[in-house]
């Protein structure tokens, strides 16, 4: 599956930090598989700048049609 393909597949995802230090982005999928996945805090600011740009990107391209 590609960044272009949709699906049906549904999913919750939490963000918030550890007790550790860490950012933790935790995602429960259908069926009951959850996938946590840790971050040191500047990889999260890294991720979010990314996303930042990504959601821009998207907007850019609704305006256009």
């Amino acid at each position: 599956m590609g960044i272009n393909s949709e699906s049906d597949l549904s999913a919750n995802m939490q963000i918030g930090p550890t007790d550790q230090g860490m950012v933790r982005i935790f995602i429960e999928a259908d069926g009951g598989v959850e996938v946590p996945m840790d971050f040191e805090p500047d990889e999260a600011l890294e991720i979010a700048e990314e996303l930042r740009a990504a959601a821009e990107q998207a907007s850019a391209l609704k305006k256009k049609r």
